[in-house]
């Protein structure tokens, strides 16, 4: 199954054809509309590494008022800081992340049918590809 299509147009980076071509049709659906515009500004900001507009973007969130992103709001305040030092900092933890997942996958699979010794052999020929 693919990425639908508003998936795909929000995740996009705005130079891409795509995204300015369909830009329009977004207009009968105004809370979509901010919150696709608060997602790209975001986007940006993780693009160019640049912090420096984040207070100024939880401002905008939080005027926005979409009951959706109140949690959001929330905890991005809360670790402001840290959030900030995510954005600038050159070093992320996605082969990481990536390796977890496919490890507690292999896991879930073999959950209950296997023991350790077939799990050990499954993350090494993962460890492989």
């Amino acid at each position: 199954m693919g990425i639908s299509a508003p998936s795909r147009r929000t995740t996009l980076p705005p130079s891409r054809a795509i995204f300015a071509s369909t830009r329009s049709s977004r207009g009968a659906f105004a809370e979509l509309d901010q919150a696709h515009e608060l997602v790209r500004e975001f986007a940006a900001m993780l693009d160019t590494r640049d912090a420096t507009p984040l207070p100024n973007w939880l401002d905008k969130l939080t005027a926005s008022r979409l009951p959706v992103m109140a949690g959001l709001v929330k905890a991005l305040r809360k670790y402001q800081q840290a959030v900030a030092q995510g954005i600038t900092t050159v070093f992320n933890s996605g082969v990481n992340e990536g390796r977890i997942t496919a490890l507690k996958l292999q896991k879930r699979i073999t959950s209950g049918r296997a023991g350790v010794p077939l799990l050990r052999h499954r993350v090494i020929l993962m460890a492989h590809l």
